[in-house]
């Protein structure tokens, strides 16, 4: 049995879509979860039974409350540009660790640019994007590079067969998309760079049974800025499958269906490629809807850190955090991984 103190871990954002994943999944890892967020009438309605702590943003003070005598805190509440400081700043005033599942690439260049010092200075495990975008990748990239301690280039692949964006997915896109006054992003020379070039279609060779598919090249996600905040890599591309796309893209696009299992019937791999002097290596993961498998990433983090294996005291990404081999073949059944080069 777990200790009863070091396992209450507080959830903000816990009537979300992701945030209910998030729940479930720690009562079921034995957690006794502490649902946090602004709206106390909703907590209530959905998580009767558990502890519910409302808090928001503005209000430190409320924020402060809701972590007392936790053991960690978990953001599931978007959009991140707004969220992610408060929160953050309450986890270090608390002295417990904080963990994400921002997929903005700002508010997580934000994130490691701003808070960076002070976690390392309070000794204070936080790990953003511990998440589908950009955790996900980068424990595949970190495992793919195996010994190696740089590459050349790095591409991360998404094979969504379908995406249907939830409300706080089409938010957090809006505020991504005014704060780069509508231009788009890369990773190229060492360095994010803002553009005005249009993406293009490209095909990517996935493993059977997805095969060859049509991508969209330059689909920036969060792993430019996990990925190279660790490794070094000069070159950080992205890809989506064209379908998953045109479903963001379409504003009539409606939001995930759930089945009986809890789950939607979107099904996703993840192939990642990593060259370095003429050599390449792949890692690719694959699974069922790319919310509900955040939920098994940021509570085996939460797990891990809780229990002494967190490899940094201060801010990392997954990669940097974890021994990535060693967790991705933990998230089984949730997702099933090949690590063969």
């Amino acid at each position: 049995m777990r200790d009863v103190v070091s396992s209450v871990v507080v959830v903000y954002g816990a009537t979300g879509h992701t945030g209910r994943f998030v729940v479930e999944e720690l009562r079921r890892r034995g957690f006794s979860p502490v649902v946090s967020g602004r709206d106390a009438t909703k907590l209530e309605a959905l998580w009767g039974g558990l502890e519910v702590r409302p808090a928001t943003v503005d209000d430190p003070d409320s924020l402060d409350r809701a972590l007392a005598g936790a053991a960690a805190v978990i953001n599931a509440a978007g959009p991140f540009a707004a969220t992610a400081g408060p929160v953050l700043e309450a986890a270090l005033r608390a002295g417990i660790p904080y963990l994400d599942v921002a997929a903005e690439i700002e508010a997580n260049a934000t994130t490691f640019a701003d808070y960076a010092e002070a976690a390392r200075e309070a000794r204070i495990p936080v790990v953003p994007a511990m998440a589908f975008y950009g955790g996900l990748g980068d424990l595949l990239v970190t495992a793919a590079m195996g010994e190696w301690t740089a590459a050349d280039e790095v591409d991360v692949a998404y094979g969504l067969s379908s995406w249907h964006p939830t409300p706080g997915t089409r938010v957090a896109g809006e505020v991504s998309h005014e704060r780069r006054a509508g231009r788009r992003v890369r990773f190229s020379g060492g360095a994010l760079e803002y553009h005005d070039e249009k993406p293009s279609e490209e095909d990517w060779g996935f493993p059977e049974p997805l095969g060859r598919r049509a991508v969209i090249a330059g689909f920036t996600m969060a792993d430019v800025i996990t990925v190279p905040s660790h490794l070094a890599v000069p070159e950080v591309r992205t890809y989506m499958s064209v379908e998953a796309a045109r479903d963001l893209a379409n504003a009539d696009t409606p939001a995930p269906t759930l089945d009986a299992s809890g789950r939607s019937d979107q099904t996703f791999v993840v192939d990642v490629a990593v060259r370095a002097d003429g050599v390449e290596r792949r890692a690719t993961a694959s699974g069922q809807d790319i919310y509900a498998v955040t939920a098994p990433l940021v509570v085996e983090a939460v797990d891990r850190i809780l229990t002494g294996r967190g490899r940094v005291a201060g801010l990392a990404s997954a990669g940097a955090m974890f021994d990535a081999p060693d967790f991705l073949r933990a998230l089984a059944p949730h997702i099933s991984v090949d690590l063969t080069n």
